[in-house]
């Protein structure tokens, strides 16, 4: 044996590192925390935002729906990342928040003379709390979730959210001046500084990159008089977030009825999230990290709803930038909680970040959306299409029905009026389609509980 191979022989065994465990140093922490949180920001107050006009709300109200909104995310995002006792957690990366599906159904309840915003939240908590029990046979449909059908709802959650990302880089969906060529072009610029950074920068910077682009962008819209700090003489620099400050909530059926098949809807577009962040950080879901992560959902909308706040689930944009920063720390995600919890008890602070405009986020958010697309397409690409005909119409029917809410608003139109929030979800037609599809064409194997095995 030669000495070369000795040496070899000899030299020690380095550790290999669990991304997703790795504490970083404080610094670090701390700057890629504030990324996530701007990324999810917007979409994050967009809710409350919605709510308060739709239902004609004070000010008042507003902001604190506002803060509660926050406060919760923060909260929700904390027992997501780290757990507590039964409610564990996923523990990956993810960030909660409140999710816009639910805004519909909300509106509806809150339209009603008889049930009002009491109502809603009445509707959140019990909604919230059934839910939560029905998560353990959730976990029983892993077997439904092979490689095909993972592939194609990962890819369908990258082609429904990369018209979020459109829309940012438009001015924002309801902007009257939406699609103005100084929108465009400060979202192109952001799109530049990302791409230049990720190209000619190493290390802490590259991870960096989305942020330094958004505030790229943010410096070039000062510049250009387009960012307004309405709001920030008039809001107070610390204000508790209390649960029930708005009132006692009510309980109504048919309004906890509704909520409740949304928030079903919710868990199946979650399994997609959490099934893409596995893929991405390298450590493949399986059964009880699903229960796991959709039993914080459920508890996470208890807690929204009695915080003054809506149904929670993780939020795919922060997935998406977990795919382009390649920092798959947990921690990383528990440091934007805290930043949540902080903007939720200090007003003022959230109006500067709410200042940042909604074309400032376009450029990053195509990068972002981009990636989890990327994901799915690269899921789909191992399956055998050469030796399985079949596979190629699952995939091809499956993302065109999944795609039918965001090519054609009206398509399902003349459909009665309490299907419409299931036909709305393109993430959940395409889940719905390949899941059937598949289990038509190669039938169903119970043993393969894990997609990504």
């Amino acid at each position: 044996m030669s000495n070369h191979s000795v040496d070899q022989a000899q030299e020690p065994v380095k550790p290999v590192i669990d991304e997703v465990e790795e504490i970083l140093p404080a610094g670090k922490l701390m700057m890629l925390g504030l990324q996530h949180v701007l990324v999810m920001y917007a979409g994050a107050v967009a809710v409350p935002l919605v709510i308060g006009d739709r239902l004609g709300l004070s000010k008042e109200v507003v902001t604190l729906l506002i803060s509660s909104d926050l406060f919760c995310c923060g909260i929700v995002t904390l027992l997501q990342c780290i757990g507590i006792g039964k409610f564990a957690g996923i523990r990956l990366p993810v960030i909660m928040s409140v999710t816009f599906a639910a805004v519909t159904p909300m509106l509806a309840i809150g339209a009603n003379p008889d049930i009002g915003l009491m109502g809603i939240f009445g509707a959140t908590i019990a909604a919230g709390v059934l839910t939560t029990l029905i998560v353990p046979l959730m976990g029983k449909l892993m077997p439904l979730f092979p490689n095909m059908v993972t592939g194609i709802v990962i890819t369908s959650i990258g082609l429904s959210i990369m018209q979020v990302g459109i829309d940012w880089a438009a001015g924002g969906k309801g902007n009257p001046e939406y699609g103005h060529p100084l929108y465009l072009g400060i979202s192109f610029a952001v799109l530049l500084s990302i791409l230049f950074i990720t190209k000619f920068c190493k290390g802490f910077l590259c991870n960096i990159s989305v942020l330094l682009g958004i505030i790229f962008g943010f410096v070039l819209s000062l510049m250009c008089n387009e960012v307004s700090f309405d709001g920030y003489a008039d809001a107070p620099w610390f204000k508790l977030v209390t649960p029930m400050a708005l009132g006692t909530p009510t309980f109504e059926p048919i309004s906890i009825i509704t909520l409740s098949v949304v928030l079903l809807i919710v868990f199946i577009e979650s399994m997609g999230m959490f099934l893409a962040l596995g893929e991405i950080v390298g450590r493949p879901v399986g059964k009880d990290d699903i229960v796991r992560g959709l039993r914080v959902d459920g508890i996470g909308t208890v807690i929204g709803g009695l915080f003054n706040s809506f149904p929670h689930t993780s939020f795919s944009q922060n997935v998406g930038l977990v795919g382009v920063t390649k920092v798959h720390s947990r921690w990383v995600c528990v440091v934007s909680g805290f930043i949540l919890i902080i903007f939720g008890l200090l007003p003022k602070m959230a109006v500067v970040i709410a200042s940042i405009p909604q074309f400032v986020l376009g450029g990053a958010g195509l990068v972002m959306f981009g990636m989890v697309l990327a994901t799915g397409i690269r899921i789909l690409s191992r399956v055998d299409y050469s030796g399985n005909n079949y596979n190629l119409y699952i995939v091809a029917i499956s993302l065109g029905v999944g795609l039918t809410p965001t090519l054609s608003g009206n398509f399902f139109a003349k459909l009665p009026m309490f299907l419409q929030p299931l036909l709305h979800s393109g993430i959940l037609l395409a889940t719905v389609s390949a899941v059937i599809l598949n289990l038509f064409f190669n039938g169903y194997h119970p043993k393969k509980e894990s997609p990504a095995t």
